[in-house]
């Protein structure tokens, strides 16, 4: 890679190679909080610039301070771009970390580097979104079906079972988005056969980008009186959107937190945030590589939850923590 500036990391790679593997301890309890531990797990996530990751990487760190792990953090520049998170991968095996932790930018980018990982024996645990490949201990994330479910019936609901409807998707690439896309359009023809499609676009991953896509798709159906944005970069930008063509006719459904969706959603805009919990991604997927460290099995998949934010329930100490600093 050219650019070395890709990888943001947050512990010197040199601290890295003093990292063991896992050890071969027979007592099943947790081990005891060491702050002169020796091992090191990679957190490998999509970004590192923002809240959302952020909060990953806190629950990471605070599972490897439970259980006497070293984390080490860096990501990806774009969630369209594997090289850095390949690169990423391969300085692990070459530090001899204690395990993984990988949220792929792409379904089938990373295949190779974690069916590599699986060859040099060093355990992985994929979180936030799926990977077409099967050599890894468990996955963590939210169930993003149920996610798109949610967000059908809050705008559902919301549109009184009748109407018009755009659809602002993510990157092709987003196992988690494709997932969300999918519980959305399922639910709305299930269970409100008055509601049709009349589009869907993708935003990419920039939330400008998501905007012109949004603009594009209003002026082509003026008569949408429904949109759903499906993460929160094209929720962001496609809230722009209708703010800037003055739509506050057309209700809206956001995925994932940022606050100028939080002041949409006190302002009437939008009507529901489908939220996940990145904290819990982190802390889960940690606990599984330690006790797989110390000889115990995980679930294959961990549900890490997902809930829908109105103000009915935005001041709810569970959402409120979910929603964290971006209140």
């Amino acid at each position: 890679m050219k650019n070395k500036n890709h990888l943001i990391c947050f512990l010197p790679l040199a601290c890295l190679l003093f990292a063991v593997g896992c050890n071969n301890q027979s007592e099943t309890s947790p081990v005891s909080v060491n702050t002169n531990s020796t091992h090191v797990i990679s957190l490998i996530t999509k970004l590192t610039n923002t809240v959302y990751w952020q909060a990953v990487f806190a629950g990471a760190k605070e599972a490897g301070k439970d259980y006497g792990y070293d984390i080490t953090w860096g990501g990806s520049d774009r969630e369209t771009n594997c090289t850095p998170q390949i690169e990423l991968v391969n300085q692990a095996i070459a530090a001899k970390v204690s395990g993984v932790l990988l949220s792929p930018v792409d379904r089938t980018g990373l295949v190779d580097s974690v069916n590599k990982l699986a060859d040099m024996n060093i355990p992985c645990v994929i979180i936030d979104s799926g990977l077409d490949a099967v050599r890894f201990l468990s996955i963590a994330s939210t169930d993003n079906y149920e996610g798109g479910a949610m967000a059908a019936r809050c705008l559902g609901n919301a549109m009184g079972g009748k109407g018009k409807v755009l659809v602002v998707r993510h990157i092709s690439g987003s196992h988690a988005a494709a997932k969300r896309v999918s519980g959305f359009v399922a639910t709305l023809a299930a269970e409100f056969p008055g509601i049709t499609i009349v589009e869907s676009e993708s935003g990419q991953d920039r939330s400008e980008i998501a905007r012109q896509v949004t603009e594009g798709m209003l002026q082509r159906h003026p008569d949408a009186q429904g949109l759903f944005a499906c993460n929160v970069d094209v929720s962001v930008g496609a809230l722009e959107a209708l703010q800037e063509m003055g739509r506050t006719d057309v209700k809206m459904v956001a995925f994932d937190p940022a606050k100028s969706l939080i002041d949409g959603l006190k302002s009437g805009q939008v009507v529901a945030m489908i939220v996940q919990d990145p904290y819990k991604m982190g802390y889960d997927g940690v606990q599984v590589l330690a006790l797989h460290c110390k000889g115990q099995s995980s679930p294959r998949v961990i549900d890490t939850g997902v809930e829908a934010v109105t103000m009915k329930n935005i001041t709810d100490p569970a959402i409120m923590r979910l929603l964290g600093e971006q209140q």
